[in-house]
C-alpha cells in the first residue's frame, strides 16, 4: 500500500510524524508497559492471598456421593527481606527500561535527521545540477550565435555542448540518488516527502563547551543511566538470593464444608483452622550460597559494564564535539567559497561578453561554483547530523531540539 502524501516538510514535522508512526518506538513503549507491571507483581508477594476450592465425586463401594468446599487465606508477616529486595530490583528494572526507551527514541530521531539531511542534500544537488544545465543551455545558444556571427569558434561550441551533455548525465545520477533518498525517508518517517525546508541553523539544547557536554552526558545519557539502573537491580538481586536462606513467618486460616452420602456416618462435616507458620531453611544442598555467589558476580559484572559505558559515552562526546566544530568550520569556509565563486562566474561572463575571456574560462568558473555549492550543501548536512549526534550523546536529543 502506498504511503500517504506527507504534510511534514520541515524537520520538526518530520520528527513528529516519525514518532507517531515508527513501529520500533511503538514496540519499545509496549515492552516498557509490560515491564512496568513487575513492581506490582513483586509487592504481591507480601500481600494477603485467598483461595476457594471445591471437590465432588462418587464412591460406589463406600460413601457414595461426596463433596467439599474450602476457603483459605494467608498473609506473609516476615519474608526475610524477599519482598523488599524484589520490589527494589523490579523498580530498578523499570527505570532501566525507561532509559532504554529514551535511547530507542533518540535512535529513531537520529535516523530521521539522517534521512532528512540526505534527502535535503539530494534535492539541493538536483537543483544545483539543473541550474547548471540552464546556464549551459544559454551558453551553448550564445556560443552558437557568436559562431554564426564569426566571433566564435566551433571549438567553443563543442566544449559547451560536451559540458552540457556531461551535465545531463550528472542530472540523471542525481535524480536516481534523490529517488533512493526519498525511499529511505519514507521508510524512516512513514510518509512521502515533498520539497524539504532548510533545518534550523542550530539545534536547541547544544552544550556551550565540551566540559559541559561531558558533565551533561554523565547525568543524562540514557545508555549510561540504563547501565546504572541495571547495576542497582543487580545489587538488589543479591538481597533476593540471601533471603532464600532467611526465616519467614506468616499467618493463615481456612474453613471447609463437606458432605458425604451413604454409610452409617454420612452427612455434613465442617472444619475451620487458623495459625501461624514459621519456616527456616536448614539445609539447601548449597543452593542458597551458590545463588548469592552468582548474584554477587552478576553485580560485579554490571559494575564493570557501567564503567565501560561511561568511557564510551565520554568518547562519543569527544568525537561528536570534534565533528561539530569541523562541520561548522566547513560551513563557514564553503559559504565564503560560494560567494566568491558566484562573483567570479559573473565576472568571467561579463568579460567573455566583451571578448576578454574564453569559453574554457566560463566552464572552469561554472564548475567551481557548482562544486562550492555542493560542498556547502554537504557540509550543512554534516553539521545537522553532527549536532544530532552530540545531543544524543549528552542525552538531550528530543523533539524540542528541532523546534
Amino acid at each position: 500500500m502506498a504511503a500517504p502524501q506527507a504534510s511534514a516538510e520541515t524537520l520538526a514535522d518530520a520528527v513528529r510524524a516519525a514518532v507517531a508512526n515508527n513501529p520500533t518506538l511503538a514496540g519499545a513503549n509496549a515492552r516498557q508497559d509490560a515491564l512496568a507491571e513487575a513492581p506490582e507483581q513483586a509487592r504481591s508477594l507480601g500481600r494477603l492471598t485467598a483461595d476457594v476450592g471445591a471437590t465432588g465425586g462418587y464412591d460406589r463401594y463406600d460413601r457414595g456421593k461426596s463433596g467439599s468446599g474450602t476457603v483459605s487465606a494467608s498473609l506473609p508477616i516476615w519474608t526475610g527481606g524477599r519482598v523488599r529486595t524484589a520490589v527494589r530490583a523490579a523498580d530498578a528494572d523499570v527505570a532501566a527500561g525507561g532509559e532504554g526507551v529514551r535511547d530507542v527514541t533518540a535512535g529513531v530521531l537520529s535516523d530521521v535527521v539522517g534521512a532528512y539531511a540526505d534527502l535535503l542534500f539530494q534535492q539541493e544537488s538536483v537543483a544545483i545540477v539543473r541550474a547548471d544545465i540552464q546556464l549551459l543551455d544559454s551558453q551553448v545558444a550564445e556560443s552558437k550565435a557568436r559562431f554564426d556571427l564569426g566571433t566564435g569558434t566551433q571549438t567553443d561550441v563543442a566544449r559547451l555542448v560536451a559540458q552540457r551533455a556531461s551535465a545531463g548525465a550528472t542530472e540523471a545520477s542525481a535524480v536516481a540518488a534523490l529517488a533512493a533518498a526519498a525511499a529511505d525517508y519514507r521508510a524512516v518517517v512513514g510518509v512521502d516527502a515533498g520539497k524539504l525546508a532548510p533545518p534550523p541553523a542550530t539545534l536547541a539544547g547544544l552544550p556551550a563547551t565540551i566540559e559541559n557536554a561531558r558533565a551533561q552526558a554523565i547525568e543524562a545519557n540514557p545508555v549510561y543511566r540504563q547501565a546504572r539502573f541495571a547495576l542497582d537491580a543487580a545489587d538488589a538481586r543479591i538481597g533476593i538470593a540471601r533471603s532464600n536462606g532467611a526465616p519467614s513467618v506468616g499467618v493463615g486460616a481456612s474453613y471447609g464444608y463437606g458432605y458425604a452420602a451413604g454409610g452409617g456416618d454420612g452427612g455434613y462435616v465442617r472444619s475451620a483452622a487458623a495459625g501461624a507458620t514459621f519456616r527456616l531453611p536448614l539445609l539447601t544442598g548449597g543452593l542458597v550460597k551458590s545463588q548469592v555467589r552468582q548474584a554477587t558476580a552478576d553485580a560485579r559484572a554490571a559494575r564493570y559494564d557501567t564503567d565501560a559505558v561511561s568511557r564510551n559515552v565520554v568518547r562519543a562526546i569527544d568525537t561528536a564535539w570534534a565533528n561539530v566544530i569541523a562541520a561548522r568550520t566547513r560551513v563557514d569556509a564553503n559559504t565564503q567559497a560560494v560567494t566568491a565563486a558566484d562573483r567570479a562566474l559573473a565576472g568571467v561572463k561579463a568579460e567573455y561578453a566583451v571578448g576578454l575571456r574564453s569559453t574554457l574560462d566560463i566552464l572552469i568558473a561554472d564548475e567551481s561554483l557548482r562544486g562550492a555549492q555542493l560542498a556547502l550543501a554537504n557540509s550543512r548536512s554534516d553539521l545537522l547530523t553532527g549536532e544530532t549526534a552530540l545531543l544524543r550523546a549528552t542525552g538531550a536529543l528530543g523533539q524540542a531540539a528541532f523546534g
